[in-house]
């Protein structure tokens, strides 16, 4: 597998995605990890200990409870080299020597303990379970991957696997590069997840995005950012997705589109693409809003020093045109309220978007959606949509972006960024 997603300018999801840290992870391990007996060395259900290694076990307990860790194994290795321990015994010392030993932070030892225990086949059930979800923790710590694997799908065929539990096999899977497996659980910890009302982790996303990006799959990149978009909305995501989205657009009113989304969302974070966004707002006779554009790359630092003089240039080009266009405004505001046709109207709530003056847009693109006969329906809805959004006006940014559906011709990729940016305005 490589260690990029695209060049977008990100770091690759590896760098994330990869194994939880040592201190976590025991974490994880600890809040499983107790004696499955619970200090009652005496009696377990009906169980009881040998007489012979009473002494022993009794000395283990109480330096147990007074967390003398070192002492406690001591003497359960003296209980073990008493003759005639039967399974149950065997159990009891194997299951508070690991115990012992997750409090020494010795998973190594802790986990040969625990698989001793398993061995006798003494544990009741449901201890036998939880000391199974103990060693996958701990198999998974140290990064035993193919055991903990096993383990892990032991815990999930037990019914008893917690969203957490189905997260790391996903995570597992990836690491040993078997990103069907991988994503087959990340699906089953997202809906694990969501079933309790949890917000799903980050991460199960993430293994599915790097092994998209690994096989060239654009497609199946496309689908995961929009779920990482839902669910988190960052900015770097918003930038890949639209990115790949801008590769095979070939219609310059579709890319503007696609620029747009991305100015609104934050995440154009190259001089080249804030460019060729004034350009095409400047080609659509919108120079205003390529004026607002250019000085916010240049102000933000992404103009490079052989991009500065063309983009001087530019810009000095749109002020002009812009400043026309103000001075143009009250004529054609006139003239598009008498106008039956919506056309005027659409023209002018954009100028209006361009130079800032939000209520004055709105009010122009409802005229103009109520008269009809606009040309680019899209272009109303979504000047409307984006007014309502500067004016924290959201429920009504919401309809208007929604209304998109209804546009004929409509472009589907266009209408998908758009929808899923009205799902992310709050």
């Amino acid at each position: 597998m490589t260690h990029s997603i695209l060049d977008v300018g990100h770091r690759p999801v590896r760098s994330r995605a990869g194994h939880l840290s040592a201190a976590v992870m025991l974490a994880l391990v600890c809040l499983w990890v107790s004696p499955q007996a619970a200090f009652s060395a005496e009696k377990d259900k009906g169980q009881q200990i040998s007489r012979v290694i009473a002494k022993e076990m009794t000395a283990a307990q109480k330096a147990m409870q007074a967390s003398q860790w070192a002492e406690a194994i001591k003497n359960l290795e003296a209980a073990e080299t008493k003759p005639g321990l039967n399974a149950f015994d065997k159990m009891k010392v194997a299951d508070f020597k690991a115990f012992a030993y997750v409090k020494l932070n010795n998973l190594k030892a802790a986990q040969q303990a625990y698989e001793q225990a398993m061995a006798t086949g003494a544990y009741p059930p449901e201890d036998a379970a939880k000391t199974t979800r103990t060693l996958y923790r701990i198999t998974a710590s140290t990064q035993q991957n193919a055991k903990a694997i096993e383990y892990g799908k032991q815990v999930a065929e037990s019914g008893t696997a917690t969203p957490d539990d189905l997260g790391i096999l996903a995570q597992l899977y990836y690491l040993q590069k078997d990103c069907k497996n991988s994503a087959v659980w990340a699906d089953k910890a997202v809906a694990a997840a969501r079933k309790a009302g949890e917000a799903p982790k980050e991460n199960l996303f993430q293994f599915k995005l790097q092994c998209a990006s690994d096989a060239g799959d654009s497609p199946a990149m496309a689908a995961v950012l929009l779920d990482l978009i839902r669910l988190t909305n960052k900015t770097n995501y918003w930038n890949t997705l639209l990115r790949i989205e801008r590769q095979d657009e070939r219609e310059d009113r579709n890319t503007l589109m696609l620029y747009r989304v991305m100015y609104d969302t934050n995440s154009m974070t190259a001089g080249s693409d804030y460019i060729e966004m004034a350009q095409l707002l400047g080609d659509a006779a919108l120079p205003a809003e390529a004026q607002t554009v250019l000085e916010k790359a240049m102000s933000s630092g992404l103009i490079s020093d052989t991009q500065k003089e063309r983009t001087t240039r530019l810009l000095n080009s749109f002020k002009a045109r812009a400043e026309a266009d103000k001075k143009g405004l009250s004529q054609l505001d006139a003239e598009a309220s008498k106008n039956p046709a919506g056309e005027l109207d659409t023209k002018l709530g954009e100028v209006y978007y361009g130079v800032g003056d939000y209520a004055n847009a709105v009010t122009a693109l409802n005229r103009a959606i109520q008269k009809g006969q606009i040309k680019h329906q899209d272009e109303a809805y979504v000047y409307l949509g984006r007014s309502q959004v500067a004016l924290k006006n959201i429920p009504d940014a919401k309809k208007a972006l929604a209304a998109l559906k209804s546009v004929p011709s409509m472009s589907p990729r266009v209408l998908k960024l758009w929808t899923l940016y009205a799902d992310t305005l709050k």
